[in-house]
């Protein structure tokens, strides 16, 4: 099922700080423990290119299948480990760990 963003952030407080806190278009991002992907849509909405990663298969596949089409061109998913990140030095502009603990 997918999640609802407006029960989840009815006042957009979320994306408001996300705002506030860079100019994320055209950033790479990478999104750890992205889970849902809620946040992936909201920082590819933003404009960023976001990857996330997550240990959890069938959460990536909640996170596709999710994912708006508006969206798609803008968000990659991949199984990843926070700990042992595959990607070169410098293949993203910023990092964010929200709700992964």
């Amino acid at each position: 099922m997918c999640p609802v963003l407006v029960r989840i952030d009815p006042d957009r407080l979320e994306v408001e700080a996300l705002k506030e806190a860079a100019s994320w278009r055209t950033w790479r991002v990478l999104d750890v423990g992205c889970g849902d992907g809620r946040l992936s849509q909201r920082l590819a909405g933003l404009g960023a290119l976001v990857t996330g990663i997550d240990p959890a298969r069938d959460c990536l596949r909640e996170a596709r299948e999710c994912l708006p089409k508006r969206l798609a061109a803008r968000v990659r998913y991949r199984v990843g480990d926070a700990q042992k990140l595959a990607f070169p030095n410098q293949s993203f502009d910023g990092v964010v760990f929200s709700w992964s603990l």
